[in-house]
């Protein structure tokens, strides 16, 4: 059975928390990003007429505060997926998933079911656990030490995969799960799903070289990359398998560069939600190691502009260029997250994706 996402030649483009109110951008402007149904499904079918790989979602249960409460509103991702993949064709959609909040049984059922409906096109990006808030909303208690929450989610997608590649009825006796008896059909048409994590601590990247088939890592720049990308597929080399590499960014394209810059500095600097930022900030620096404390505190407009991911502004050809460096850097590819996400994927789409086409990092044809 076919994994599209796995087995794809070119640089892979993904679009990032679309299902999250106000997507990467941390601003107050009215026509920031809903997360609206309607409007994910406009995206969706866009995404997926245009080339598009791949959707990611957040998993978000309470908002950042500041003005807006930054990510008040969250479609939870997997109906969310579902949703998509019923209406799209060839467009891979990711359940982003956390370990401590889902029972793995149910969710390997509920993903085994989803590629019944889309066969080859549902991947799951797995959780950890880092935003301790959130755990006091849900009344759980987050593992202080990183060995513990990853030994967790070991056992987890242990089970997962176990489940959807093993017949018949079993025993599964772990730490964290004593599961007797237990079953599981439907399994995936390839019995397996692509697995994405993010981890970024030392325990974190051993989990990704272990499981994951794409890592996915915040970087400050391809330059910056090229030796991440390096650690990360040695790690998983180590481990006999070979994932890719994956970065998020947020992207600002317009005819010229200065028109680009300039809607930058309006959504993110003059109207960015500031008190939502420092939130968002010192979770990070306190519950995550997904950052250094050099660079958060260097990038505080990044993170208004784009929740700290890198930034790819300027012209198409500003742009197309960028993105040439993370592919030379060994990357497999970018999510984006734009302020506008359908207009401005519209434009990245007649813009730049020719420009990729020509620099030979993207198919002549979405098909």
């Amino acid at each position: 059975m076919s994994i599209p996402i796995l087995e794809s030649e070119h640089f892979r483009l993904g679009l990032f928390s679309s299902n999250c109110s106000g997507g990467l951008a941390v601003t107050t402007i009215p026509e920031r990003w809903s997360a609206s149904w309607d409007d994910n499904l406009r995206l969706a079918r866009l995404a997926d007429q245009t080339g598009i790989d791949f959707m990611l979602p957040i998993a978000r249960w309470i908002g950042y505060g500041g003005e807006t409460n930054f990510h008040e509103g969250v479609l939870e991702p997997i109906p969310w997926a579902t949703a998509i993949l019923a209406n799209t064709e060839r467009l891979t959609a990711f359940s982003t998933i956390h370990t401590a909040f889902n029972h793995p049984a149910v969710t390997a059922k509920q993903l085994a079911t989803m590629d019944q409906m889309a066969p080859g096109r549902v991947g799951v990006n797995v959780v950890a656990g880092w935003n301790q808030p959130e755990y006091v909303a849900m009344g759980s208690d987050l593992p202080q030490d990183h060995d513990s929450r990853y030994a967790l989610a070991q056992e987890w997608v242990d089970i997962l995969t176990t489940l959807w590649s093993r017949d018949g009825r079993y025993d599964l006796n772990g730490r964290f799960w004593d599961l007797r008896g237990i079953e599981a059909v439907p399994k995936p048409a390839a019995r397996r799903l692509p697995i994405l994590n993010a981890g970024s601590s030392p325990q974190g990247k051993a989990y990704a070289a272990r499981n994951a088939d794409f890592v996915f890592t915040i970087v400050s720049g391809p330059q910056e990359g090229a030796a991440v990308v390096k650690e990360l597929t040695a790690a998983s080399a180590a481990q006999g398998r070979a994932a890719g590499v994956l970065s998020p960014t947020h992207v600002v394209c317009r005819p010229t560069r200065k028109e680009a810059q300039e809607y930058l500095h309006y959504y993110a600097e003059e109207n960015a939600d500031w008190d939502a930022v420092d939130n968002l900030m010192r979770l990070q620096g306190l519950h995550a190691q997904s950052f250094s404390k050099d660079l958060l505190a260097n990038f505080r407009s990044r993170f208004a502009a784009g929740h700290g991911t890198c930034p790819l502004i300027g012209s198409p050809d500003d742009v197309a260029d960028e993105i040439e460096r993370f592919a030379k850097a060994g990357f497999g590819g970018i999510t984006m997250a734009f302020v506008d996400y359908v207009g401005e994927l519209e434009y990245f789409a007649q813009e730049v994706m020719p420009r990729l086409v020509k620099k030979g990092l993207r198919p002549e044809s979405p098909a």
